[in-house]
């Protein structure tokens, strides 16, 4: 056990607080919980997100073991983003399961300080805010399609590969031999006319 004194936390507040009054620290008992609550963020990636104010639905079990209680269940809501090929926008579902354990605070105490990842019952509430968050990102792809065989832009003119085509082409030479072709035409050209001046001599 450290003697470390840790700073006393303030109840948390939010979509994602639940009381654990109910339990009364009794270990085995449970409480089912079945509800919705509105993301006050984006929870995501940049290209795959819930929206701000989207609603994320809980079926969840809480369970009062002896260091806290064990949450329990799943997590789904609808998502929004863009294609990493085409970048139209994408919509998906998605929905993860739970398995967290949050400590009665004398229980976290005996916990080393160093250890951050300790979920704490503050006041008999628990946040799962942190903890809905992390599944969702670890969860979402990192390159969402439109569709699995989308094709893309091109990358020259930006149109939708899908739509103008397989014979979409541009003639565009490579910049970089720009100046040697440059410079190897005004080579032939000298010397033709060096060779048209010997010829007149």
């Amino acid at each position: 056990m450290t003697g470390h004194h840790r700073p006393r936390r303030q109840t948390p507040r939010g979509p994602f607080v639940l009381d654990t009054r109910e339990l009364g620290r009794r270990p085995g008992s449970m409480r089912p919980v079945v509800t919705r609550a509105l993301a006050p963020n984006e929870l995501g990636t940049p290209v795959l997100r819930v929206p701000q104010g989207g609603p994320v639905e809980l079926d969840l079990r809480l369970e009062s073991v002896h260091e806290g209680v064990l949450v329990s269940g799943t997590v789904s809501a609808d998502l929004v983003g863009e294609c990493s090929r085409c970048l139209d926008e994408v919509h998906d579902h998605v929905s993860v399961e739970l398995r967290e354990l949050f400590y009665y605070p004398d229980r976290a105490a005996e916990i080393d300080d160093e250890d951050e990842d300790v979920l704490v019952i503050v006041d008999d509430h628990l946040d799962l805010a942190p903890v809905v968050r992390d599944a969702l990102v670890l969860d979402l792809p990192l390159s969402p399609l439109c569709r699995p065989d989308c094709a893309g832009l091109c990358v020259d003119c930006g149109a939708r590969l899908d739509e103008v085509g397989p014979d979409h082409s541009h003639d565009s030479a490579d910049p970089r031999w720009a100046a040697l072709s440059a410079l190897t035409q005004a080579g032939s050209v000298g010397d033709v006319a060096g060779r048209e001046t010997k010829e007149k001599d």
